[in-house]
């Protein structure tokens, strides 16, 4: 299909097909994708408890660099869909061109990080040096290697955006898989491969995530026309840097104070036993699993509504917004009833004990009734980034990632002295944060349908 009549389906198609067009292989890559986290997660168990405690602490560091990737990435696709929308080709150009800039300096940035900081970061998360250890070895090579996952969210991000969502599936999916293969084989030494144990998850992890970089770059060139010079060309244009920055800070900045939220949580956690920290990493693995249909309907939604924006079709825009959060909301309630009756059954693929049973086992029933609660709040604030109210993304990210999830497991620790409860602050922070989403969704809808519907009068 030509890149034209692509931009044609956007505007013209039905919103439903168009919307599944786009979302679907995003969910199926991301499904993957989350797969192999919880697989990685599950051999590291079977190296031991202390080796799924490192690997769990390294979580919210990991996270930082998926932030700021995935931050510029949602601003990339925004913008460049709006210039395409308006037939500003010079304006689309230079953004391209400038995202390529932005995720040099950032992979620049994390091998410092990568060298320098690892090792005493973790001794100031624990004083068990077997954890810190193989922790500190884990970190750095997926920081150093971070380059793979920056460029390579941003090949796909551009495939998604010009609507070839399945020829982003297949480059996200093929990482997926070479980590999936390669993870036993490098943790435990199986055939000519040496055991590395921690550090062969982490060099499985980054394998996967250059390959799928790799052939992204080719999809791109061979399929998608209007990126295909300027996404190898380094230019940094300070009007494309900010509109970037402006669409992609609320996402950047609020998974980074996830991370800093997650550190936090841990050392509340840690104050209990080592276990708990091991079983809030395992809820943060599957959660990500969970939330895949939703970061496959945010993937797919983005440029639907940009272009219909800058299009000036606030109908398209609307049916896409309801159509969108419908889904999700079914998608994570079933998945709530699904995972309420199998806790046990979940943690024994994680080699878990009788003490990590007990403790996980209420861990994954409450903080399981957030997921759809937290799903649409997701929906609400990447539309409101989306479309240039990024003030009320920011504030519902704020609440959810990091306000109101510190306070809510601080004042259960200090009221319950039971890691046991501390797991109901996870829904409390999510129907919290819903309510308020849902009162800016007011403000925000009225706010964006005013000046296209005067314009078109």
């Amino acid at each position: 299909m030509q890149q034209n009549d692509r931009m044609t389906m956007m505007a013209e198609a039905p919103v439903h097909q168009v919307l599944v067009r786009m979302s679907l292989p995003m969910m199926i890559s991301f499904f993957i994708q989350a797969m192999y986290n919880i697989v990685d997660s599950m051999f590291v168990a079977r190296i031991s408890e202390h080796a799924l405690t490192a690997v769990s602490l390294a979580f919210p560091m990991q996270m930082i660099v998926v932030a700021i990737s995935v931050g510029m990435t949602t601003g990339v696709s925004a913008v460049w869909a709006r210039y395409m929308g308006m037939g500003r080709q010079d304006k689309a150009s230079a953004t391209i061109r400038t995202m390529t800039a932005l995720c040099s300096i950032v992979s620049v940035l994390f091998i410092v990080l990568g060298i320098f900081v690892t090792g005493p970061l973790y001794r100031f998360q624990t004083d068990v040096a077997d954890i810190a250890e193989m922790g500190a070895v884990y970190l750095t090579i997926n920081w150093v290697a971070a380059f793979g996952g920056i460029f390579g969210k941003y090949y796909e991000r551009l495939l998604v955006s010009s609507g070839r969502s399945i020829l982003s599936m297949i480059s996200m999916a093929s990482g997926a898989v070479f980590n999936l293969i390669f993870d036993p084989l490098l943790i435990f030494g199986i055939g000519p491969f040496p055991a590395l144990g921690v550090a062969g998850a982490a060099y499985a992890t980054i394998g996967g995530q250059i390959l799928a970089g790799i052939i992204g770059i080719i999809f791109n060139w061979k399929h998608n026309e209007p990126v295909r010079h300027d996404m190898l060309r380094l230019a940094f244009h300070a009007d494309a840097a900010l509109d970037i920055l402006r669409v992609g800070a609320p996402t950047m900045l609020t998974m980074g104070l996830s991370s800093v939220t997650n550190f936090t949580i841990n050392r509340i956690l840690g104050s209990y036993s080592t276990t708990a920290i091991a079983v809030q990493g395992i809820w943060m693995k599957l959660q990500n699993f969970c939330y895949m249909p939703a970061f496959g309907l945010n993937n797919g939604m983005i440029p639907i509504l940009s272009y219909n924006y800058g299009h000036g079709r606030p109908d398209r825009v609307r049916k896409t917004m309801n159509l969108a959060i419908g889904a999700c909301a079914i998608l994570m309630t079933v998945l709530l009833m699904v995972f309420e009756l199998i806790p046990g059954s979940i943690l024994t693929l994680f080699n878990a004990g009788d003490q990590m049973r007990e403790i996980g086992t209420m861990c994954l029933r409450a903080c399981v009734i957030s997921l759809p609660f937290g799903a649409v709040s997701m929906m609400l604030s990447t539309s409101m980034q989306a479309l240039d109210h990024s003030r009320y993304a920011l504030l519902i990210n704020l609440l959810r990632q990091c306000v109101l999830m510190i306070a809510s497991f601080a004042v259960l620790s200090a009221l319950t002295h039971s890691e046991k409860f501390l797991w109901f602050a996870v829904p409390t922070t999510e129907i919290i944060t819903f309510a308020v989403s849902c009162l800016l969704n007011r403000r925000f809808r009225k706010a964006i349908m005013k000046p296209r519907e005067s314009a078109e009068g």
